[in-house]
């Protein structure tokens, strides 16, 4: 037991370490440092599936502390509160050996939630919305580049569109915040699933894996989400309901991006072994890119959901 207890002590100091460093990069580093982030919660989820959530509790007090005295208080405040409670349920997940989508259901809410909890605490101690300091910060750049333009002899009229489309992407990206949360969410929770999951298994656990491109399939709720956003959508911005038309649009972009994935599954299946994987992804790339064959393939991946296209293929082969 004495020995049990002083490898989980010297692990967790480890991990701690680990942390601590790379908050550090995460905080003073730029670019890097978005990466950083993003893997901070790595050393707490091994340790909680090594030793367990008592000793993930610890070393991220621990590590809090630390940070709080190496980093801007907040800062710190707000990378525990945001990032930590992701990874214990990832954790948990692991520990219990749930099957991967409801470990990354139960991660994805819990990440949410701990987000906003993580906004909500900024707020009521500095006073300031964090949402508008990022939309100021982005208005800022935007005038900056649009002096550089103006100092270069770009045309008023240039100048003016510019400003005009601006305007617009300005007042959608502050209309679907709530949705960047979760996407926000999605991309960590993801990337500690895969991450985790492969320091496991090189440390010998045995854990669910996500199944093949080929067989995601997303739930058909999410097509009628699409269908009831689109109303939403024209009754509100028809009579001016604002909340119902923000609601709308997060829906629908939450909907489309899902299609977009549906449909990326189906384009793998049909491509499976007739091209490289590498090649595959080039193809999803350039189609990501293009507005047109991006929406196009949100569509078929909408439908899909409903008429399952994948299985009228294969019976259609067989």
């Amino acid at each position: 037991m004495a020995d049990i207890k002083i490898k989980s002590m010297t692990e967790s100091s480890l991990l701690v370490a680990i942390t601590v460093i790379v908050a550090l990069v995460g905080v003073y580093i730029p670019l890097l440092g978005e990466v950083a982030i993003l893997i901070w919660p790595l050393p707490i989820l091994v340790l909680e599936v090594r030793h367990g959530l008592k000793w993930a509790l610890l070393s991220v007090l621990a590590a809090g502390i630390i940070m709080t005295i190496l980093i801007e208080p907040m800062s710190a405040i707000r990378l525990v509160l945001g990032f930590a409670p992701p990874a214990i349920a990832l954790g948990y997940g692991f520990r219990r050996s749930l099957p991967a989508g409801q470990n990354l259901l139960i991660s994805l809410v819990t990440a949410v939630i701990s987000m906003l909890l993580a906004l909500g605490l900024f707020l009521a101690i500095t006073g300031i919305n964090p949402f508008n300091m990022e939309l100021e910060m982005m208005e800022d750049t935007f005038n900056s580049s649009i002096s550089a333009y103006e100092a270069m002899g770009v045309p008023a009229d240039k100048v003016a569109e510019m400003k005009d489309n601006f305007g617009q992407a300005f007042k959608l990206v502050g209309m679907l915040m709530p949705l960047i949360i979760i996407c926000s969410g999605l991309i960590t929770t993801l990337i500690n699933y895969v991450m985790g999951r492969k320091v496991l298994t090189r440390l010998g656990y045995n854990l669910p894996k996500l199944p093949p491109l080929d067989q995601w399939r997303l739930p058909v709720a999410l097509f009628y989400l699409f269908g009831f956003s689109l109303v939403g959508i024209y009754w509100g911005e028809s009579r001016n309901i604002s909340l119902l038309t923000q609601i709308s649009y997060n829906a629908f972009f939450l909907a489309t991006c899902t299609g977009f994935v549906q449909g990326v599954a189906i384009l793998s299946s049909l491509l499976r072994n007739k091209i490289s994987r590498w090649m595959f992804w080039i193809i999803v790339g350039f189609i990501f890119i293009n507005g047109l064959l991006a929406q196009l393939l949100a569509f078929v991946g909408l439908f899909d959901m409903i008429f399952d296209y994948r299985k009228r293929f294969s019976a259609r082969r067989n």
